[in-house]
């Protein structure tokens, strides 16, 4: 059936609303999973038959034919999409905006590596259509599922244990909510949706400690499977982002986390600074020349360090973190000069020492430091 209206400029749009809207869109987010594509697309048209579907691969810039074959498969079957993200990582973020990019009832996410089983998906479904459940888990760790025989024992040792961490913070009670496979209807996404961190790999547990009102969950038993194809994202940012995750679902409402550790980085540059300031002024040099050194080693010291935990999800790599340095220092020039000339001014008093001076400059610059780096330096994209 058409419906048809007159514009402004005389011209009567046709516009067809014969074709009903997905019920469930399946988010999967993607980096670099071009062996899996095809693979997981055949799944889900087999597992979700007679349903009203959708998949969105949201793809954070992979490097290999990732985004190629997801538009060769979607140019003659409508229900495969694309979102390509450019300037920003991270699985969590990404299926935030997946789901935000969709009109579905009922959302799914799921890896693309095919270790979650799709075969679920419609018991999912008609727990939260027929059932009135707010979220669906597929769970490893209740009566029915588990892991495959073949994986890591470590790997498996430390999921166990970032689980136990994070059912410290959750405000329901969930055997797996460190699972990346569950479904939820689009009003419970919403009701967290603002508080959200979007941080790290594991938006599960950032929904689960987000949420306002207690949710109505259920979990579903499956067993988790190796990796079809590809290679694993597991790494050691993957460890960092989900205790960055804890912690800000944990003082963030009373403190930034990411401010948290820019000070800290900041004490361990103090601390840098104040050692290198005694060995020079130990070995004859001049008071200015002496500081001036101690704020260079510091502050390439801070942008390392803040590059790598402070600002994790927004690392700067290769040139980007050459680029970053230089930026990075511009900004901290402009503080360094207030940084030198009150050091020096407290150090020429007779009440100053040289460590109250060497504090006092370091302080001045790191205010700025701070305030202007986060929006210059690691700027969102």
């Amino acid at each position: 059936m058409a419906i048809t209206s007159m514009t402004g400029d005389g011209r009567i749009p046709s516009v067809d609303v014969g074709v009903a809207g997905p019920e469930l869109t399946v988010i999967v987010p993607t980096l670099n999973e071009e062996g899996n594509i095809a693979e997981v697309v055949d799944r889900l048209r087999h597992v979700l038959s007679g349903i009203l579907w959708e998949v969105i691969f949201v793809d954070d810039d992979s490097r290999d034919r990732t985004r190629d074959v997801i538009r060769q498969i979607g140019a003659t079957d409508h229900r495969i999409r694309l979102l390509h993200r450019i300037g920003r990582r991270g699985l969590s973020s990404a299926c935030i905006e997946g789901i935000q990019a969709s009109t579905a009832p009922y959302i799914a996410v799921m890896d693309a590596d095919l270790q979650h089983d799709e075969s679920i998906l419609p018991q999912m479904l008609a727990a939260a259509k027929n059932d009135g459940q707010d979220l669906v888990i597929g769970s490893r760790y209740i009566s029915g599922g588990g892991i495959d025989k073949d994986w890591d024992e470590g790997r498996a040792k430390a999921s166990m244990l970032a689980t136990r961490l994070g059912q410290f913070i959750l405000k329901m009670n969930v055997a797996d909510p460190m699972s990346g496979f569950f479904l939820m209807r689009r009003a419970a996404f919403d009701g967290a949706v603002r508080q959200l961190s979007a941080m790290g790999f594991k938006i599960l547990v950032d929904v689960l400690a987000s949420t306002k009102t207690p949710l109505k969950v259920r979990e579903v038993p499956y067993t988790f499977r190796p990796r079809h194809a590809g290679e694993s994202k597991l790494d050691s940012q993957v460890a960092w982002e989900y205790l960055m995750l804890l912690a800000d679902k944990t003082i963030g409402q009373y403190l930034p986390v990411r401010f948290v550790l820019f000070s800290v980085v900041g004490l361990i540059g103090l601390a840098a600074h104040l050692t290198v300031l005694a060995i020079s002024l130990h070995l004859g040099v001049k008071f200015v020349v002496a500081q001036g050194i101690a704020t260079l080693i510091a502050m390439v010291g801070n942008f390392s360090l803040n590059n790598w935990f402070t600002y994790s999800d927004r690392r700067l790599r290769g040139w980007g973190y050459v680029k970053g340095l230089l930026s990075f220092s511009a900004v901290c020039g402009i503080g360094a000069v207030a940084n030198l000339g009150i050091a020096n001014f407290l150090f020429g008093t007779e009440q100053s020492s040289w460590w109250f001076a060497g504090i006092a400059g370091a302080a001045m610059s790191s205010v700025w430091n701070y305030a202007v780096s986060s929006v210059v330096t690691w700027k969102k994209k």
